[in-house]
């Protein structure tokens, strides 16, 4: 007699265990696919969406506030203190 065999009273337990082993293993793996062809989708792909804000340059170029002032008169003295 081999150590690592159960005794067994009949033939159909043996099915038994076979088949109870065989549903431990099958459920898990049935869930998973379930899982993975309804909740994952996987012909979508996530992306996470992030808020990008604009930056306004804190000195714009003279191009982007419309050139250079106009001249000023030589005759007429410089404003301000």
């Amino acid at each position: 007699m081999n150590p690592f065999d159960l005794p067994s009273s009949s033939g159909s337990s043996d099915w038994l265990i076979f088949v109870a082993l065989l549903l431990a293993m099958g459920i898990p793996v049935f869930c998973f696919v379930i899982w993975l062809l309804v909740f994952r989708q996987p012909g979508k792909k996530r992306h996470r969406h992030r808020k990008h804000r604009h930056r306004r340059r804190a000195n714009p170029t003279l191009a982007q506030t419309g050139g250079l002032p106009p001249r000023r008169n030589p005759n007429q003295p410089p404003l301000g203190p």
